[in-house]
């Protein structure tokens, strides 16, 4: 299993740890962009190692290289001196030195193209960490506006709960019965304090003095027909006679 993938595992399993208990999301979040930082760091030692052996690789391939040329070049000076011997004993070597450079070299370029594809990854892993930082807040403020929601709807099915509201209709009703027995109560104390024959002689006085100040308000404004300001003079005089009528005009 490769670097990546083995991080990939790891982040997955992280997840959904997390998720299966439920923690608060801002809280898991912040969490998972944590444990991203560090894989990541762990990567990049993983990948400064593999760097490292990639350089090694270049290096040893060049010192075999310089090598082969090192023998190469006393074979030729053994040749110059008459020693075939030495030549061939030099050439042998050279033979070694160079199928050993050519050997490291080709692993060299293998390592190198797989560091290159890890340096890529490790650019796009950092890229999708800054990228989840940037959702981030994103994903908080939706899960509050989710718990708020739910507080609401929570909020809603306990007020749909008709045992409150009966109660407060019952205690509105037993308000209203309370009323009623007071105006009852009310109604009968006045039974027993009021005179009947009385209020009714005061309901007559008042209608006669309202339908005598009715002829003299249309008398004063002109509505009355002519000869008819007498009849409510005459009432007035009447009155004022009857008011004035002594014991002793009475007959016997």
């Amino acid at each position: 299993m490769g670097l990546f993938d083995r991080l990939s595992t790891l982040f997955r399993s992280n997840i959904n740890d997390m998720i299966s208990r439920a923690e608060n999301p801002e809280k898991m979040l912040n969490q998972l962009i944590l444990d991203m930082k560090t894989q990541l760091a762990k990567a990049k030692q993983e990948a400064a190692s593999a760097i490292a052996d990639e350089k090694k690789l270049q290096a040893d391939a060049e010192a075999l290289k310089k090598q082969s040329e090192d023998w190469e070049r006393r074979a030729m000076l053994a040749v110059q001196e008459g020693r075939d011997d030495l030549a061939t004993q030099a050439l042998l070597r050279y033979n070694e030195s160079l199928q050993g450079a050519q050997s490291l070299h080709e692993t060299w370029l293998k390592h190198k193209s797989e560091t290159e594809s890890l340096k890529g990854s490790l650019r796009q892993l950092n890229d999708k960490i800054e990228e989840a930082k940037r959702k981030k807040n994103i994903l908080v403020a939706r899960a509050k506006r989710a718990e708020a929601q739910q507080r609401i709807q929570e909020t809603m099915a306990g007020m749909s709960d008709k045992s409150a509201f009966e109660s407060f209709e019952r205690m509105a009703e037993k308000i209203e019965a309370t009323e009623r027995k007071a105006l009852a109560a009310a109604e009968i104390q006045q039974e027993f304090n009021s005179d009947d024959l009385v209020d009714q002689f005061k309901s007559l006085e008042y209608k006669g003095n309202a339908d005598q100040q009715l002829l003299e308000l249309k008398a004063k404004m002109g509505m009355l027909p002519a000869g008819s300001s007498e009849p409510a003079r005459q009432i007035g005089k009447g009155i004022e006679d009857a008011e004035v009528v002594d014991d002793g005009d009475l007959p016997a």
